[in-house]
């Protein structure tokens, strides 16, 4: 099944990409390796950079990629400075350590740096910025205007603050990346805290004059507005809800962790069904209609259903392969890259290869781009062979001219003396 081109009608719902990197967020919270975790990294990263296109929300996810770095910088930092609870026989260094009082016991400030804990630290780490950037590549690829449209009615207020942080979030990268390259343009440093300072001041300007217009335009089009509904209908649609909602987490925990996951599975499902009746019901105050609703497809299908797929064979992979997913930092072991897990991940590539073609990717659009090229050389080498040939015919008539010009000359010589020659003769009559 061949790609289309990414258009109004067969754009991907944003719901699917949403899933897909939740998918594979979850796989990510289930093993500590990192080549299994630098694997989703990399999964993440050839699918965003084969489906993003060029809106302002899909140039964030390098963003989330730093942000990653940075996690896991802070992490080793934490377990340089203030130790680890992991035991180690292999001292990296000894720090001086500050005594603190009783009631902080189990806390340390310096001490003994072991490599066993700062190894335990490195995959903690890790696993969290993979978490990060999942959720960044999810950024990048789902149009947050087009998630708006897709939730529900009950959640439409609380889906529009959300759905406007998430879109003014890749803004404000952008505008960061705008005035540092303005501030090299005028020769100006673009680094260090002092450039930093002198950038955030017309960022939160910018953000602020943003903010105003979007409230501005958002009450003029009518936000906000709900119908009449009973009191018994609020209260049951709360209750539902809240209830289901915590049925979700409560599932969700069981099924993340390592123990209590037999009853996860059902509270999950129980949790599902009850938060849906309640955003059911919920959604009838709703008084707001849909243009041009998204379609689930079969490619959404084949999305979503990819990274709930990773999600759910690294699950099962925990119960035959628990070492290869968790390899131990005490003894210091190098990671093992197992055979099916890793298989497991590389189903995450799948959107690579189903999800539409952003705009301007396409064979047709590359084809339609080596047919302008063609035809500007084309004209360019029409247009220097018509003015090499200008260029002749008028060096040509320009010597013969001048040839001309000199030949008459010289007859005109002949017929008379040069001027001051006492000895000419005057010419015959």
């Amino acid at each position: 099944m061949s790609a289309p081109q990414a258009t109004r009608t067969t754009a991907l719902h944003a719901g699917a990409w949403w899933l897909w990197a939740l998918g594979l967020a979850t796989a990510a919270s289930r093993t500590t390796n990192p080549l299994l975790l630098g694997l989703l990294v990399g999964v993440a990263g050839y699918v965003v950079a084969a489906r993003r296109t060029n809106a302002p929300w899909a140039r964030s996810y390098g963003a989330f990629v730093k942000l990653g770095l940075v996690v896991i910088a802070i992490r080793l930092l934490f377990a340089f400075v203030l130790g680890s609870p992991i035991p180690g026989t292999h001292t990296l260094v000894t720090l001086p350590e500050v005594p603190l009082p009783h009631w902080a016991k189990g806390v340390r400030i310096g001490g003994r740096v072991t490599a066993e804990g700062m190894v335990f630290a490195l995959y903690d780490g890790l696993k969290l910025a993979t978490l990060l950037i999942c959720v960044g590549a999810a950024n990048a690829l789902a149009n947050p205007a087009r998630l708006l449209k897709s939730l529900p009615g009950a959640l439409y207020e609380a889906g529009v603050a959300v759905v406007v942080a998430m879109t003014f979030a890749p803004n404000l990268v952008a505008d960061v990346q705008r005035l540092r390259a303005a501030r090299r343009l005028r020769g100006r440093p673009d680094r260090g805290v002092t450039a930093l300072l002198q950038v955030g001041l017309p960022v939160l300007e910018g953000a602020l004059e943003r903010s105003v217009a979007l409230a501005a335009a958002m009450d003029a089009r009518g936000y906000g507005r709900s119908a009449e509904v009973p009191p018994a209908v609020r209260h049951l649609t709360s209750a539902l809800t809240l209830g289901g909602l915590l049925g979700i987490c409560a599932g969700t925990y069981g099924l993340l962790g390592d123990a209590a996951g037999g009853y996860g599975l059902p509270l999950l499902l129980a949790g599902l069904a009850a938060a849906l009746a309640g955003l059911w019901l919920g959604g009838r105050r709703s008084v707001r209609s849909r243009y041009r609703p998204d379609r689930w497809g079969a490619r959404a299908w084949l999305v979503a259903g990819s990274g709930i797929a990773v999600a759910a064979l690294l699950i099962w992979a925990n119960d035959y392969a628990a070492g290869a997913l968790h390899p131990p930092a005490v003894p210091l072991t190098a990671p093992v890259l197992p055979l099916w897990p890793a298989a497991s991940v590389l189903v995450g590539l799948l959107p690579a290869f189903v999800a539409p073609l952003p705009p301007g990717t396409g064979r047709a659009d590359r084809t339609e781009r080596a047919d302008r090229t063609g035809r500007a050389e084309q004209a360019d080498r029409t247009d220097g062979t018509d003015r090499a040939d200008r260029a002749d015919r008028t060096d040509g008539t320009s010597r013969a001219s001048k040839a001309s010009r000199a030949a008459g000359a010289a007859s005109r010589g002949r017929g008379r003396a040069p001027d001051g020659d006492p000895h000419a003769k005057e010419p015959t009559q």
